[in-house]
């Protein structure tokens, strides 16, 4: 799987969470960050990449055991896969966490889920008077 930091892919990879999430639950799997990942990279998910993964995502709630907490589905709660999204781009590109596109992100949220409530965490800046 291919991944860059763009809307394209962005897209790509809200559809195949989503149906990774669909595989998972006929299979009676966890939907969770290290099958997604094992799922999606195969052997190249190593135990140390989920783990800087899931401290990227959420540096104080995978503390026990990394990458093992169940996700909700990401179009009904999109926080959490947003940021494991965000995470895995960062680390798969070797940039900081900060330089993935946001914009882009939520953009594709609304495009690989239509129905749902668009994500939009940018707060509107003031108007300068």
């Amino acid at each position: 799987m291919k991944i860059e930091n763009n809307t394209e892919c962005f897209v790509q990879l809200w559809r195949e969470l989503e149906h990774t999430r669909r595989l998972l639950g006929m299979q009676y799997r966890r939907f969770c960050i290290r099958r997604v990942m094992k799922s999606w990279l195969g052997n190249e998910a190593s135990d140390e990449m989920i783990w800087q993964v899931c401290q990227l995502a959420a540096p104080h709630e995978y503390e026990p055991v990394y990458g093992q907490d169940e996700l909700p589905p990401p179009s009904l709660h999109p926080r959490k896969s947003r940021e494991f999204l965000r995470a895995l781009v960062a680390v798969r590109l070797g940039i900081g966490i900060r330089k993935v596109d946001l914009k882009a992100l939520d953009k594709a949220y609304s495009v690989a889920f239509p129905h749902s409530t668009p994500i939009n965490v940018n707060k509107k800046k003031r108007q300068p008077p």
